[in-house]
Formats: C-alpha cells, sequence, structure tokens
C-alpha cells in the first residue's frame, strides 16, 4: 500500500461475504482476494481463522491497535486483608530468625574464644 493512504476498513458484514463465498465456491486465500479486490490475501485468511474460531459474531469484534494490559483487577478486600496479614507475619518471622541467627552466631564465637 502506497505511503500516506490509511488502512482500508472492511465492514464485519463484508467479511463474513468474502469467508462463506470462499467456502461456498472453494476459493483460495488469493483467489478470494482477487475477486472482492482485497490487496492483501492474509486478511482473508486471517478473516477465515476467526470466522471457524468463533463464528461470524468474532468478526464484529474490533481488533485494531495493542491490547490493553490495564490495570491490576482489585483484589477482594478479603484477601487483600489476608495477603497483607501474612507479609507481615512473614517479616515478624524474619525479624525473629535473624536475631535467632545472631545469638546463635555470638554463642559459638564465645565458645570458640573460651577454648
Amino acid at each position: 500500500m502506497p505511503k500516506g493512504q490509511p488502512n482500508k476498513r472492511y465492514t464485519p458484514e463484508f467479511k463474513i461475504k468474502v469467508v462463506e463465498t470462499m467456502h461456498n465456491e472453494g476459493l483460495s486465500f488469493k483467489e478470494a482476494a482477487r475477486q472482492f479486490e482485497i490487496p492483501a490475501h492474509d486478511a482473508v485468511a486471517k478473516w477465515e481463522r476467526i470466522y471457524l474460531e468463533e463464528g461470524k459474531e468474532g468478526l464484529y469484534i474490533e481488533r485494531r491497535g495493542r491490547k490493553s494490559t490495564g490495570r491490576p483487577q482489585k483484589l477482594k478486600k478479603e484477601v487483600e486483608e489476608d495477603l497483607i496479614s501474612e507479609v507481615q507475619r512473614l517479616r515478624a518471622e524474619n525479624a525473629y530468625l535473624k536475631k535467632l541467627n545472631a545469638l546463635v552466631a555470638e554463642r559459638v564465637r564465645q565458645e570458640k574464644k573460651h577454648k
């Protein structure tokens, strides 16, 4: 497609007509694209895949542009509270283990000193 020319949009009805004609007449992607004056035969292949996987309704869904990653969905209040309390418990456990490790290391150092 030449520069400066916008991409052509095809209606869902047109896409359905192309795919059904292709199936009824046994046309290849290239033949269907040529018959309906579609510059890219790979668009016809994509329409057929969507038609076979999702049915006619799938061709009504707008699929242009990037998919939105969006914000992560909010957790339920109970789940969020459970996670926060678990994080607090694990932090306390880590602090306890660090102190215990320091005490054991101190005792080992003192025993080595007395020998």
